[in-house]
């Protein structure tokens, strides 16, 4: 079906989303949401006066493009510490973050320097320029799954909190031993505007609509102080704030989410250029960022309680986030997708 919300007059780039009717023909796997898959605008632009909010976050969200994905299932929140560990478990797999550096991977680095661990917000306890994040994000020797924010701290208490510090390898194998698989950027922008067309939220054109907080994000001065006004400090467990129009949970802000996509700012321009729909895109061949071209980026996807129009505005529906493959971070974590077909590719 064509949906009601249309393109706004701040988004007239934007065309209707238009549904598959089709529905499968089975019931979905427990915890997972129905994607109807369609055609409809992808991309991003900032609501007219804020081009500057955010460091400028859509501009590699451009220009809009038309793209049609298939009908798939999701999983209705981000993949809880509960089914990770689960996983973990069942496979006695160990994280990336779990393991030893290699000291090929690092040359020149000194052994005293490599040891396991991840990276971790560190709020700065005083005022700082935002033209370096390095002042409040550092590497921590002990970080992991289990202990997200250094040896001391703890997941105990916290089994329904989405799992963090999993880089891409760790995402891909939970979603191939659970029978499933990461998102491409285009199935999880489809199903994160859960039927809505050009609107800057997952919910609509109003940050708070009514004044209600519809995502966890940051509010306070940033890096140095979340003061929790939407009644979180840091990371919440998953499913607190409403669903989308597809029943999906915390598609902005909480935490980041890992795609399957390569990561290139051009990619969208190279799609436009290309003319007509673009059909199930699975992004480029080879990542490229132009600011750290020697490393290899996945796409990260909507934005995490650290999500602030200070400075980084990326739980607006569309815009675009990346990450180095073999990195997670306190904020990033991810969710999985599954064909109708019982026989989906993994």
């Amino acid at each position: 079906m064509v949906t009601a919300e249309g393109p706004s007059a701040a988004n007239s780039n934007f065309a209707p989303t238009v549904e598959n009717k089709n529905a499968p023909a089975r019931s979905g796997p427990e915890g997972m949401a129905w994607i109807p898959g369609g055609e409809f605008s992808m991309g991003a632009q900032n609501p007219p006066g804020n081009d500057a909010v955010g460091m400028q976050a859509t501009l590699d969200s451009r220009p809009i493009h038309r793209v049609y994905v298939d009908g798939f299932w999701m999983d209705k929140t981000d993949v809880t510490n509960a089914e990770f560990a689960k996983f973990v478990k069942a496979t006695r797999y160990i994280t990336v973050a779990e393991r030893k550096p290699k000291a090929e991977d690092f040359p020149g680095a000194p052994p005293e320097n490599l040891v396991a661990g991840s990276v971790v917000f560190s709020p700065p306890n005083h005022p700082v320029s935002l033209d370096n994040h390095y002042q409040w994000w550092a590497y921590v020797h002990g970080a992991n799954w289990r202990h997200p924010l250094g040896p001391n701290s703890s997941i105990q208490g916290k089994e329904d909190y989405p799992v963090v510090q999993v880089a891409y390898e760790d995402a891909a194998a939970y979603a191939k031993w659970a029978g499933k698989r990461l998102p491409t950027e285009a199935e999880w922008e489809f199903a994160a505007r859960g039927g809505l067309s050009g609107k800057p939220y997952v919910w609509g054109d109003e940050f708070r609509p009514g004044g209600k907080w519809m995502a966890n994000t940051f509010q306070g001065q940033f890096p140095g102080k979340d003061t929790g006004e939407d009644h979180y400090v840091g990371i919440s467990a998953a499913a607190r704030f409403p669903a989308n129009g597809y029943g999906l949970y915390d598609m902005a802000g909480n935490v980041w989410q890992w795609t399957s996509d390569w990561y290139r700012p051009d990619y969208y321009e190279q799609l436009a250029n290309a003319g007509g729909v673009t059909r199930n895109p699975k992004g480029p061949d080879m990542p490229y960022d132009p600011t750290e071209p020697n490393e290899r980026k996945k796409t990260h996807r909507g934005g995490s309680f650290l999500c602030t129009d200070q400075y980084c505005s990326r739980y607006m529906v569309g815009t675009r986030g990346k990450g180095e493959v073999s990195t997670g971070t306190n904020h990033l974590g991810f969710r999985c997708v599954k064909e109708p077909s019982s026989h989906a590719a993994q």
